[in-house]
């Protein structure tokens, strides 16, 4: 169960137990971790959409930080924008990240010491805290109507000025305000900006300092509607739920001197900031939602292995001792230095993709309990494409779909691959017939009973080395059929294809009595 909201008192005087006092921090790998408190980070996207690349590698830091620091990863959902909110989003958020293998310790689902963990279920703790912001002076009511708002959006735009509010209530008496209010007046919650912000520390950039008040006008914390906006939310989202360091996209370090002054008006020691680069194309423009394939539900559908996804985020970036393919997380967490993140924007290259992914199954398909795994799942998508043209079921065992795994690792780099056209011989007999056969060679009889031959005569396991010189052996009995010739008609006889592994490797796969039944029922078509 989640803990009771505080008081409008508690509000201003508690810090949580976690962080630590001003001052009271070692310097360490990971950005000054508070002495003797436990790391807490979030990722905090919004539900308006599916979870895309850049957020899986916002997500992704958090956790391998949290990991390497013993640390707590939670997952918080920013839904204060209720106009903007899709349906099955937040859920399909999270499924993602535990698809990922970086599954939050508190969340939505999953729930924790701190929740709720989604912001739209937290709105009385926003208005206790802006009632704070209200009572010291640091928040004012504004009464500005949209019209008002609109005008001047219009007025600094046509001087070619960037808009901003002009603080125009803050100026307001404490009569006018309590009038206002008697009439029923429409309004929102600004917090008071103020000027001589002291500079911060970033993880990332180091020294940086942004004089708000001189640039922007009061922001809106609360809305009318009673929801809050991410200056406020976060904020106090942040500190209640101990969050320790912040690890977020860059564009928010502008945002953060501002965050800054709203941790000092409440009295709370603010969580360490540390700012990503961003994450781009390979030609060095934005990734972008319309792009369609930058979300992970396409990864999915298309195949794609986690792991490969994380190894190619992190390699196109920084914040490890080294680049290289074919990295575990367990891996990136032992390799992780947050002091190694460089502020150089990340330019990502899926074309390379396939090849990360092919290296990782190549790993899964040599570890003999992943391989398992990979198994009942190329059982399962077999069934699925093949279905009622599975003549024999034999071809959904477990021993001969790994023997097709291991005789095919380093060659695939999905595993659907294996249940694409050019791979159907695996599981279904093609159909062949003896006339096509013997365009290749007259010799078709005299290839066939030896090839049938040479595989009841097996008394041991099947290798494609030994294959490959009992095949050369059979050759040379032939009177007019070269080698090449003589291959190119077993992989018809075998397969019904013109390409494809060698006939080795194909016989090996299908195994001598299936052999030996495809070679009979094409000569006998």
């Amino acid at each position: 169960m989640a803990p009771a909201l505080r008081g409008v008192g508690a509000l201003l005087r508690v810090a949580p137990c976690w962080l630590s006092p001003r001052g009271a921090r070692v310097s360490s790998q990971a950005g000054d971790v508070p002495c003797g408190a436990g790391v807490r980070v979030r990722f905090a996207p919004s539900p308006t959409g599916f979870l895309h690349l850049g957020g899986l590698r916002t997500a992704l830091y958090n956790y391998i930080f949290a990991r390497k620091h013993q640390g707590s990863f939670i997952l918080r959902l920013e839904d204060t924008d209720q106009s903007r909110v899709v349906a099955g989003a937040a859920e399909g958020i999270e499924d993602m990240l535990d698809w990922a293998g970086i599954p939050p310790d508190e969340s939505p689902h999953k729930g924790g010491p701190v929740g709720p963990y989604q912001q739209s279920h937290r709105l009385e703790l926003y208005k206790k805290a802006s009632e704070v912001l209200l009572e010291n002076g640091a928040a004012y009511r504004c009464f500005c109507t949209p019209q008002r708002l609109e005008l001047l959006k219009k007025d600094a735009l046509r001087n070619r000025q960037t808009p901003r509010y002009d603080n125009r209530c803050r100026h307001l008496s404490s009569e006018r305000v309590a009038e206002k209010l008697t009439q029923g007046s429409d309004y929102v919650v600004r917090f008071r900006l103020k000027e001589g912000m002291e500079p911060f520390h970033d993880l990332v950039y180091g020294w940086s300092k942004h004089e708000v008040a001189t640039v922007e006008g009061d922001p809106v914390i609360l809305k009318g509607d009673g929801f809050p906006t991410y200056h406020l939310a976060n904020v106090v989202d942040d500190h209640h739920m101990g969050i320790s360091h912040v690890l977020r996209g860059t564009e928010w370090l502008t945002s953060t001197s501002k965050h800054l002054l709203i941790y000092r008006a409440f009295g709370w020691d603010p969580p360490r900031f540390g700012h990503l680069p961003l994450l781009l194309n390979k030609d060095g423009s934005k990734l972008s939602k319309r792009q369609g394939d930058i979300f992970l539900e396409h990864f999915v559908q298309d195949g794609c292995l986690p792991q490969a996804l994380l190894d190619i985020i992190t390699n196109c970036g920084s914040g490890f001792a080294g680049n290289q393919m074919g990295r575990t997380l367990e891996e990136l967490i032992l390799e992780f230095d947050v002091g190694r993140i460089t502020t150089h924007s990340a330019l990502l290259d899926l074309d390379k993709l396939p090849e990360y992914n092919r290296i990782h199954l190549v790993q899964q398909i040599g570890d003999e309990r992943l391989r398992r795994k990979l198994v009942m799942e190329l059982q399962m998508q077999v069934e699925q494409v093949y279905g009622d043209r599975l003549v024999d079921r034999e071809v959904l065992e477990k021993n001969y779909v790994e023997r097709v795994l291991l005789l095919r690792k380093g060659h695939i780099n999905r595993l659907k691959n294996l249940v694409a056209p050019e791979y159907s011989y695996l599981w279904v007999r093609p159909s062949v017939s003896r006339e096509q056969l013997q365009t290749i060679s007259a010799e078709v009889d005299e290839i066939g009973k030896l090839v049938i031959g040479l595989m009841e005569g097996q008394t041991a396991a099947l290798t494609t080395e030994g294959l490959n010189e009992d095949l050369r052996g059979l050759q040379e009995q032939m009177r007019g059929t070269k080698y090449g010739s003589m291959m190119k008609l077993l992989r018809l006889a075998l397969s019904g294809q013109q390409h494809g592994p060698s006939i080795a490797e194909m016989m090996v796969s299908l195994g001598p009595r299936e052999v030996c039944e495809r070679i009979k029922k094409a000569l006998s078509n």
